[in-house]
């Protein structure tokens, strides 16, 4: 199916693509799709939404990316041949619109007949027992409390394929599942279910290394980037429930390393601090309390407040208990809230006041009491086991001396020099679809633009990404072609256009951009250059699309 395409807004939506990430590029790109539905031009209408709906997620605002995947699916609606020969993009869209209906789990900002439409449009494409529609079924169930229903949905989902390109990162997968045991009063069921994304991770024994840890992981079964962290976080409660302290302490100890830092790992730190509760552990959960406090103001979602400020307040009360009620803690200020000192005791009650009420903003968006219930029982915890010694946490903590023989694998802000396995590590990261070419190079279609990236260089070290837009043009209009690029390259930085004539009376229009990384490039500084590829490389295609 073809559609008419505004140049102007085609132009326009290149230029709010190259703008800084904020809340002036998401307006524009809001305008430029309100623009484009009115002007009857579907195809900028939807690559707006695209970019806006990453936008939101990018600025980690997931509820926000709701109404413009909503417009995207009525938009399809009106036109339902818009995306036939574009399937990598339906499944872009139908990721998102699963991230959608997620973002109600997180906020009680998105109305629930909302996500139900959007999970029931999901569902009469995929099927009731697709892996994605199965999960946000469970999901959804089990925030409003409606365990025998979720319990239903999980067999479904535990029985699909795990690899359906719509679900969510199938790394993640068992903790997702096994956090839900867990909460359904099952610790053997969710330690068992955490089992896939434990593989890899060897309890360490002293003297323990980061060598050694940072080996076994990536012998691991899973690609994902977040385990084993996050699997050990999920099972910090199960562990003390079933007895195993020990590995539930040097669990925490691993995995706390890299989340005390790392801001995506918000939601997990109420895991931390309800072990560090009922394992017994209070001076090192008033530590972690200290420091993780400011993330409080600015948290990725109403859910992980909520759970955050529950498991301080639980923390905070049984302190008080033993004793250090009066041991204060700075909070920072925050919009009209003064920084101050404040006392344990004090803290407590303002931490579980602010629970208390995001619980009950839940459930007056659900109509239920659940989400209120849930948090009462997390206060009225009390110690699991007497704590073992964290005598690990010193050694973990330390940083022993690499054997040079054996280099390490980079942490994300790490240098490293550029290899084949790092480039493509960027791509998995992405979760899109790509091609490994016999000559190493790596290719994606994304949208109208097929990019591949390949090393180029005496040593294999300058990054070079080249762009062909899907659209070709006549011979005849080489004059128009060369006049285009021209343009592009007085007016963008990147990439940089050109014209190949493949001799069979057809122009090609491609571009390139090439990075010199004889220094070394950490792994995200390189997932920064990939997506500024596809980002740019995207908004050129889509220019010569744009064409006359």
């Amino acid at each position: 199916m073809t559609t008419a395409r505004d140049r102007g807004l085609a132009a326009a939506l290149a230029d709010a693509r190259d703008r800084p990430d904020g809340a002036e590029r998401c307006a524009e790109l809001e305008r430029i799709a309100s623009r484009a539905d009115a002007t009857g031009d579907p195809r900028t209408a939807l690559s707006a939404r695209f970019a806006l709906v990453e936008a939101y997620l990018h600025r980690g605002e997931r509820w926000r990316a709701v109404e413009p995947v909503r417009r995207m699916r009525a938009t399809l609606a009106r036109h339902p041949g818009l995306l036939d020969a574009r399937p990598d993009e339906l499944t872009r869209l139908r990721r998102h619109q699963r991230q959608a209906v997620e973002a109600s789990f997180g906020t009680p900002r998105v109305g629930l007949d909302q996500a139900r439409s959007l999970l029931d449009a999901l569902a009469a494409e995929l099927g009731e027992d697709a892996a994605p529609v199965a999960e946000l079924r469970c999901r959804l169930a089990d925030h409003l409390g409606d365990e025998p229903a979720a319990r239903r949905a999980y067999e479904r989902w535990s029985a699909a394929d795990p690899t359906d390109p719509v679900g969510g990162c199938p790394g993640c997968a068992p903790a997702r599942r096994a956090d839900l045991l867990a909460g359904w009063g099952e610790p053997d069921a969710a330690l068992a279910a955490l089992a896939p994304a434990l593989t890899g991770w060897v309890e360490p024994q002293a003297p323990p290394t980061r060598r050694g840890e940072r080996q076994a992981a990536a012998a691991g079964a899973t690609a994902c980037t977040d385990q084993p962290e996050r699997a050990l976080a999920v099972g910090l409660l199960p562990w003390l429930r079933t007895g195993a302290v020990t590995r539930a302490a040097r669990a925490h100890v691993h995995a706390y390393r890299r989340h005390r830092g790392e801001r995506t790992a918000f939601p997990l730190l109420a895991a931390h601090l309800r072990f560090c509760a009922l394992g017994g552990y209070l001076h090192r959960g008033l530590e972690i309390l200290t420091e993780q406090l400011p993330e409080l103001d600015r948290p990725a979602d109403d859910l992980s407040a909520m759970e955050f400020a529950a498991a301080g307040a639980l923390l905070c009360g049984l302190a008080t208990e033993a004793g250090l009620g009066g041991r204060r803690i700075h909070r920072p200020g925050h919009g009209s809230r003064p920084a101050a000192e404040v006392d344990v005791a004090t803290l407590g009650t303002q931490l579980q006041a602010l629970a208390t009420a995001l619980a009950g903003s839940f459930d007056a968006r659900n109509g239920t009491g659940h989400q209120s219930g849930r948090i009462a029982s997390w206060l009225a915890e009390r110690p699991l086991a007497a704590p073992v010694s964290l005598a690990a946490e010193t050694e973990f903590d330390e940083e022993p001396e690499a054997d040079p023989a054996e280099p390490l694998p980079p942490g994300p802000e790490e240098p490293a020099p550029l290899d084949a396995a790092l480039l493509a590590a960027a791509l998995d990261a992405r979760g899109e679809p790509y091609t490994p070419e016999p000559d190493g190079t790596l290719a994606g279609r994304w949208g109208e633009a097929t990019i591949q990236f390949r090393l180029l260089g005496r040593h294999g070290d300058v990054l070079h990404a080249r762009v062909v837009a899907q659209r070709r043009l006549p011979a005849d209009r080489r004059a128009e072609a060369y006049a285009f690029c021209n343009a592009w390259n007085h007016d963008r930085l990147l990439p940089a256009a050109y014209v190949h004539e493949p001799g069979d009376g057809t122009l090609v229009l491609a571009a390139g951009v090439s990075t010199d990384l004889s220094c070394g490039v950490a792994p995200a500084q390189l997932a920064v250059l990939v997506a500024a590829a596809v980002r740019t490389g995207t908004a050129y295609a889509e220019a010569v699309a744009a064409l006359p």
